[in-house]
This record gives structure tokens, C-alpha cells and sequence, in this order.
């Protein structure tokens, strides 16, 4: 009788230590993947480095869209991954919302349509206004361009951006024949190249360290178990 009350009376301290004894395992909580949806950041730009981000918090703009570089300036546009493609397309600023026409046998730049990648121009003359514009359809007619050295009177970013708005949907569908190298005012040498990341989760030591937390109970467990075992036999 003894060894049976005994018995009964461990049965659910057990049960009660380890949920899983008897019971269905509880589901994962549901998780959500923020690193895959969340939109790159340009860093921060330094001496000689300026920084773009192209579609910035997932809008039809550059930010910063209006810069000043000195020559020998790198400026490095960093495209979101995020489904849309864009481009850096050198402008003109009398035909806002398409390619500036070769000058002196040389063309503009034009990034090509990319996503999820990084496009770097080097300024090689900062005396002339760099005008530039995305080319995906509508992307241009809503106000997505940008300038480099631009004057602060007469074709300013401003009137830059207000004359590619007022084209708006009459802008032209332009074929994309990827990477253009060339440029005038400041100049692309390299096709754009895939953004990198870390694909570290971080979720490997938690694991192991749940992991090794669940042994140490059931260790337990196990161990109180077995004496009840031998104090019923033993009886």
C-alpha cells in the first residue's frame, strides 16, 4: 500500500517538473525573419566617401539626393533589395527625365536597373553639375533624381526635381541595357557590384544553451525517478 501511495504521489511531481512528461510538446512560438524584410541603410559618408541610399525608407527618392564632392570624391549609391529595381542614370538638365547625350565623344553613366547592389562614380570634374535620375517607369515623373555639385542659384536640385515632377506621367519608357561605363563630371569605371551582409543569426547559442538547460532536468528527473523506483521495489 505504501509503495503504491508512493508511487502516486511522484507521478505528478514529475509531470509538474517536466511538462513534456506525458503531455504533447508545446509548439515554436512563431518567428518572423525582420533581417530578410528590413531595407539597407547607407552608412554614414566620410572625407572622400559620399553615401546614397537609392528608394530610402522604400520611397521614390535619393537620399541624400543633393550633394557636394570635391574631385577625386567616391560616391557610392547603395540599392535596396527589395523587389524594385532602379538605376542611377546620368540626366541632362534641359531634358529632365532622360539620358544626357554623349559630349566630346563621351556618354553618360547609367547604373542599369539593379537591386540588392552598390554603384560607385568617381568625380573627376566638380566645376560641372552632375544631374541624374532614376529610369524605372514613373520612377523619374514622381521626383526620384538627384544631383551632384549642382549651383545653389538658376538649375538648381529644386528646379531639377520640379521640372522631372512636372514631366510626370509623360515620361518616356527608356530601355535598360544594363551597366554603362563612362560619365561626365564624374565618372563610372566598374559595374555595380552585390551589396554584402552578415548572415549571422545569433540563435545557435541560445539553442544550445535551452538545450543543455532541458538535460540538466531531465537528468534530475531521471534521478528522482529511479529512487522511487527503488523504494517501491525495496519495500
Amino acid at each position: 500500500m505504501f509503495s503504491t501511495a508512493l508511487v502516486l504521489t511522484i507521478l505528478p511531481l514529475l509531470a509538474v517538473a517536466n511538462p513534456q512528461y506525458n503531455y504533447p510538446p508545446n509548439p515554436a512560438p512563431a518567428t518572423t525573419n525582420n533581417a530578410a524584410a528590413a531595407v539597407p541603410t547607407a552608412p554614414p559618408s566620410t572625407p572622400g566617401q559620399v553615401n546614397i541610399e537609392v528608394a530610402a525608407g522604400g520611397n521614390f527618392v535619393f537620399s541624400p539626393a543633393n550633394v557636394t564632392a570635391p574631385n577625386g570624391t567616391l560616391v557610392t549609391f547603395f540599392f535596396p533589395n527589395a523587389g524594385l529595381t532602379h538605376s542611377v542614370t546620368q540626366g541632362d538638365f534641359s531634358n529632365p527625365c532622360e539620358p544626357i547625350a554623349a559630349q566630346n565623344g563621351q556618354n553618360g553613366f547609367d547604373s542599369g536597373l539593379q537591386e540588392g547592389v552598390q554603384f560607385t562614380l568617381n568625380v573627376t570634374n566638380d566645376q560641372i553639375p552632375i544631374y541624374f535620375f532614376c529610369k524605372q517607369q514613373t520612377h523619374c515623373g514622381l521626383g526620384m533624381v538627384g544631383t551632384i555639385n549642382a549651383p545653389s542659384t538658376g538649375n538648381t536640385f529644386d528646379a531639377w526635381q520640379a521640372a522631372a515632377i512636372k514631366v510626370g506621367s509623360s515620361e518616356p519608357v527608356l530601355q535598360d541595357n544594363g551597366f554603362v561605363s563612362g560619365g561626365i563630371g564624374a565618372v563610372a569605371t566598374a559595374a555595380p557590384t552585390t551589396s554584402s551582409g552578415s548572415g549571422s543569426s545569433g540563435s545557435s547559442g541560445s539553442g544550445a544553451t535551452s538545450g543543455a538547460a532541458g538535460l540538466g532536468v531531465s537528468s534530475v528527473i531521471a534521478t528522482v525517478f529511479g529512487v522511487a523506483l527503488a523504494m517501491v521495489f525495496s519495500a
